[in-house]
């Protein structure tokens, strides 16, 4: 199978949304409510927010395409973080935040992730920035195992609000090959 990476532009917001419709419901724990889950997407994972993200400075988002499809993506953060656990727990710092990595089931077990991972990761290391770090639910036991094959460590724990609730999320990170930034 050909794996196809490129940049998402304005116009794939759509599709993005639509992707994560049905990948965020999956990274969360079973017990979530689903209205909870659908708050999520319509606020936070919505055409609009992707639209948003797409424009900002420092934000670059790639996607997985096949035929036409985006199934799955991936969001680098240049932004420093704020939430005073990651700060506690990073390691390495300044660093790259991986904020989003989905990649539809239809794409699991097809080497998809594993080339968008790479992918992200070359990215981020053209930032000249020494480590990457991403937050990923603690019952997400499929995400974290793929992450620690990436070479991600788990370093603290954040909290991650859905709903009313919290969920509780591993803080995780790994250094970068540092490329000159082009």
């Amino acid at each position: 199978m050909t794996i196809d990476i490129s940049t998402a532009s304005a116009t794939d917001a759509v599709a993005l949304a639509a992707c994560a419709a049905v990948t965020f419901p999956l990274a969360c724990p079973p017990d979530s409510l689903p209205a909870d889950i659908q708050h999520h997407l319509e606020t936070e994972l919505s055409a609009e927010r992707f639209v948003a993200w797409i424009s900002a400075p420092g934000h670059t988002i790639l996607c997985i395409r096949d035929g036409g499809r985006i199934m799955g993506y991936s969001m680098i953060v240049l932004d420093q973080p704020s939430d005073a656990d990651v700060l506690a727990a990073l390691s390495i710092t300044p660093a790259v935040e991986l904020s989003k990595f989905y990649v539809h089931p239809d794409h699991h077990g097809r080497g998809a992730a594993a080339a968008l991972m790479q992918r992200t990761l070359e990215l981020a290391g053209r930032s000249g920035l020494p480590g990457v770090w991403l937050g990923v639910n603690q019952e997400n036991t499929r995400a974290i195992r793929f992450y620690s094959k990436s070479g991600f460590r788990r370093v603290g724990a954040k909290r991650f609000r859905l709903g009313d609730r919290f969920e509780d999320d591993f803080i995780l990170e790994r250094p970068l090959p540092v490329r000159a930034a082009t």
